[in-house]
């Protein structure tokens, strides 16, 4: 089994608990800073999780569907009310030029093994854009992931203790991540998050290939430009028409 098919699911949850709806509505409000005015008819926000981010954009009013592969993810959004669909980021369950934008936040892209399969999900938001369509695909910066990289962390949650062991995979170019939970009485479960780190040009020029354009790079979701330091790589872009 796939490590992103094992993972995402209520160990997640509890160790992302910090990743909340406050943070996704600074998300959101960046978002709307930096798109077109022309109000989207139809949003997707694609890997969407327990749909954090579907809830943000839906209370600024806009028409926004979640998809996720994960079942118990999209079982907690269904506990909030939010729409979404069960779905491949690979092949995405839509016709082409639904969505006005295409918003994919927090690092989920880069989770397969082969090149081209990561970058058929690009080609996936290309199909499902409109032309003059718009996406948002946030991703972490090589140079500052690798610099703040910590080795081995524990942590203690409500329920259990989480020891997590980190790694860069040069040769595959893959941040890789251990998480060991472990409860008194029970046995050890282990998990693996790895995803594929991508530099700056190498993201453009795979848009551009999908048939993308990316018109603004940013460090962060306060808007700040790119560098080198700076913590995240946020694209935003457009489908030509």
């Amino acid at each position: 089994m796939a490590w992103y098919q094992d993972w995402f699911g209520e160990e997640y949850l509890e160790l992302y608990s910090h990743r909340d709806d406050e943070e996704a509505q600074e998300h959101v409000d960046f978002v709307a800073r930096v798109l077109a005015e022309t109000r989207p008819r139809a949003v997707l926000d694609l890997a969407c999780g327990a749909g954090r981010h579907t809830a943000a954009l839906r209370r600024r009013g806009y028409r926004t569907l979640g998809v996720d592969l994960s079942l118990t993810l999209l079982a907690r959004m269904a506990e909030r009310g939010l729409p979404r669909v069960a779905g491949d980021m690979r092949r995405l369950p839509f016709a082409a030029a639904s969505f006005d934008w295409v918003l994919n936040f927090f690092t989920s892209f880069g989770y397969f093994e082969g090149e081209r399969e990561n970058f058929l999900v690009l080609e996936e938001i290309a199909r499902v854009l409109r032309p003059g369509g718009e996406f948002l695909i946030d991703l972490l910066n090589p140079p500052y992931a690798l610099r703040t990289l910590t080795p081995h962390e524990v942590q203690e949650t409500a329920a259990h203790r989480v020891e997590i062991e980190r790694w860069y995979d040069a040769f595959h170019q893959r941040i890789n991540k251990r998480i060991q939970v472990l409860a008194p009485g029970a046995p050890a479960r282990s998990f693996l998050e790895s995803v594929r780190i991508y530099r700056q040009e190498e993201v453009t020029i795979g848009l551009r290939w999908a048939g993308l354009e990316a018109d603004q790079i940013f460090g962060n979701f306060a808007g700040e430009p790119y560098d080198r330091d700076s913590e995240r790589l946020i694209l935003v872009g457009h489908k030509p028409a």
